[in-house]
């Protein structure tokens, strides 16, 4: 009976949808299609928990680089779905500057998924990198903010959206040398103490390039006494 209904209604077209990537019709819910899914697959291993930086083999475990293991970043450790390129880097600059925010549900699922609420222990506040004011109004919205929106939906923790301000303004970081960066970004954020001390903190944000704005709001996460920082992205540049 049930499976006569569904036939009935997909002939009727009631359950086609499209995938939310690549907008392809196709039958049932709304899903990726199977070439979106297999291209947009999370990167699960081959990596360095620290930076990021990628391996050539995908199937080795998570290990520290020889450089992280010298000099530790500022955060305790990276999560991101996978590298900023293809499907993945299209979706990511639809969403921040062609205003495509109907993608932003598809990034929030890939965010998620990149982090896997439900290891133990999970953070104790969510933080997203903050836009200063002017960038806000003229952008509209923290495409930072909203990834953290549904992690704390789905894994019951809190979001601290003003624990950490942006109190300077600087030059976009795409407008800068890579090697000017960590100048520019430099007391850029103050940071809440009562709302992150003592507490294991995880901040998000969109792509991991450099570096240089998240180790500046892990920085001033923990100078204002957070135990832990965690840092989750959507993407980390080859």
């Amino acid at each position: 009976m049930f499976e006569r209904l569904r036939r009935s209604l997909s002939a009727l077209g009631l359950l086609e949808s499209r995938c939310p990537a690549c907008g392809l019709l196709q039958d049932g819910p709304a899903r990726l299609c199977p070439v979106c899914a297999e291209r947009l697959a999370p990167r699960r291993g081959g990596y360095c928990p620290g930076c990021g930086a990628l391996a050539q083999d995908p199937g080795l475990p998570p290990l520290l680089c020889l450089q992280c293991s010298a000099e530790p970043r500022p955060w305790d450790r990276l999560y991101f779905h996978g590298p900023y390129e293809g499907l993945l880097r299209d979706l990511i600059l639809r969403y921040k500057f062609a205003r495509s925010l109907g993608l932003g549900r598809l990034l929030q699922e890939l965010a998620l998924n990149a982090f896997r609420p439900g290891r133990e222990p999970l953070p104790e506040v969510l933080v997203p990198v903050p836009l200063h004011p002017w960038r806000l109004l003229w952008r509209g919205y923290n495409q930072s903010l909203e990834l953290a929106r549904l992690l704390s939906r789905r894994a019951g923790v809190p979001l601290a959206a003003r624990a950490l301000r942006r109190v300077r303004r600087t030059t976009p970081q795409t407008r800068v040398p890579g090697h000017r960066r960590r100048e520019n970004i430099r007391d850029a954020f103050v940071a809440d103490p009562a709302q992150v001390g003592g507490r294991r903190v995880l901040l998000v944000d969109d792509v991991l390039t450099t570096g240089a704005t998240l180790e500046e709001g892990a920085r001033t996460l923990k100078r204002a006494g957070a135990a832990r920082v965690e840092v989750l992205v959507l993407a980390k540049t080859p």
